[in-house]
């Protein structure tokens, strides 16, 4: 068995994106219209910029699906660039003025050039469409399992929303985050979100916002304690800070666990005989403040993460820079950019939630093809329901 992984590849303004996603199982389904959806979805959002008008993101498949069904090869996904100028060099510029919170000036100098182009060209928030391409991938591999990611706005700026999710509403949630222009699930909200990208558009500048993501059916136990590298919530910070534009990542109550006791942070643990059969076990909580982790590993509740997303680098009126060349003072340059695109960074994080979700699901039970990760997935509920073994670890005939 493959690790279950993905890379990318390719430029802003390059022929296209490439991404490669290896240990996906064979005979998964490969709903091509969810992901190409998905893509959609990151396209969206109010606040985005021009070149959101130009492209149309769907995904060629290349390799690894055969009629519709993973082959248990490598999956390779092509999205094509309408806006491909890369070598056209009256049209892509070279940059010669880094933009501060972009990553123009340390690019430059790693690679010893005063151009920015070939920095920002991979630096670009355009590289996010392959990891949501790859994370509704793995989606359709959550799904056989009954495990499904989901994804909002929470805040713009100054104004957000106190809408509480859980099992028991998160779909009627997503319903009205699609009805509203800003993925966020509140109607009032939306409209000061409106209200304060307008603002900031007009005034040149850009605004931030904070995103989360929930991912419901989990079982018990994916993850681990063991190994630092493979603890899911471990995993989950490093791949969301991952995304562009994010500077800080919680699970859970993250910092306002800080503002409490522990007998207020801590959630309690019950047993529900009726609830035995489900992915909980039977066990349950009063809260879930631990976001659905705990040492590392999923403890039967949604997992919840939530990340902090700048305002964009490129800012229609600048900020004070200098020339590489000449070393003096100037006005950062432009490049076509966003107002706004905490929106569209909310699809990228339930999907790139839910690859490494999917990553970890993958540890643990392996398998070539979808009927064997069945079986591994059914066998291991069955002797957890069977608790306790004794001894601690046996197999049952």
């Amino acid at each position: 068995m493959a690790m279950f992984d993905s890379i990318t590849a390719g430029e802003s303004h390059g022929p296209g994106l490439v991404v490669t996603t290896s240990g996906m199982p064979a005979g998964v389904g490969v709903d091509v219209d969810f992901i190409n959806s998905e893509l959609a979805r990151r396209q969206g959002g109010y606040g985005r910029g021009g070149r959101m008008g130009i492209e149309e993101d769907k995904i060629e498949v290349l390799t690894g699906v055969r009629r519709g069904v993973a082959t248990g090869a490598p999956i390779v996904f092509l999205i094509r660039n309408k806006d491909s100028r890369l070598d056209d060099l009256k049209k892509t510029l070279p940059i010669y003025r880094p933009r501060p919170g972009h990553a123009d000036l340390a690019g430059s100098v790693k690679w010893l050039t005063t151009d920015c182009r070939d920095t920002l060209e991979r630096a670009s928030a355009r590289e996010t469409a392959s990891r949501v391409a790859a994370g509704a991938l793995a989606r359709c591999l959550l799904r056989e399992f009954g495990i499904e990611s989901f994804g909002f706005v929470r805040s713009i700026y100054s104004a957000g929303t106190d809408v509480q999710v859980g099992d028991a509403n998160w779909r009627e949630v997503r319903v009205a985050r699609d009805a509203s222009e800003t993925y966020c699930p509140d109607a009032g909200v939306t409209l000061e979100q409106h209200r304060l990208i307008r603002e900031a558009k007009l005034a040149k500048d850009t605004v931030g916002g904070v995103i989360e993501c929930h991912v419901f059916g989990l079982p018990i136990g994916i993850g681990s304690s063991m190994d630092w590298r493979d603890k899911l919530d471990a995993r989950l910070a490093y791949a969301v800070m991952g995304i562009q534009a994010i500077k800080g990542v919680e699970l859970g109550l993250g910092f306002e666990a800080t503002r409490r006791m522990g007998s207020g942070v801590h959630d309690p643990i019950r047993y529900d005989a009726a609830q035995r059969d489900s992915h909980t076990l039977g066990f349950t909580r009063d809260t879930n403040n631990a976001g659905g982790t705990e040492g590392g590993m999923t403890n039967g509740q949604p997992v919840v993460v939530r990340a902090a997303m700048k305002p964009i680098s490129t800012i229609l009126k600048g900020l004070p820079s200098v020339d590489l060349n000449t070393k003096e003072a100037q006005q950062s340059q432009y490049e076509r950019s966003d107002i706004c695109a905490v929106s569209a960074a909310s699809v990228v994080l339930e999907n790139v939630v839910a690859f490494e979700v999917a990553r970890s699901l993958r540890v643990k039970f392996g398998g070539d093809s979808l009927t064997e990760v069945r079986a591994q997935v059914d066998a291991y509920m069955k002797y957890a329901r069977m608790l306790p073994l004794d001894p601690p670890g046996a197999s049952i005939a």
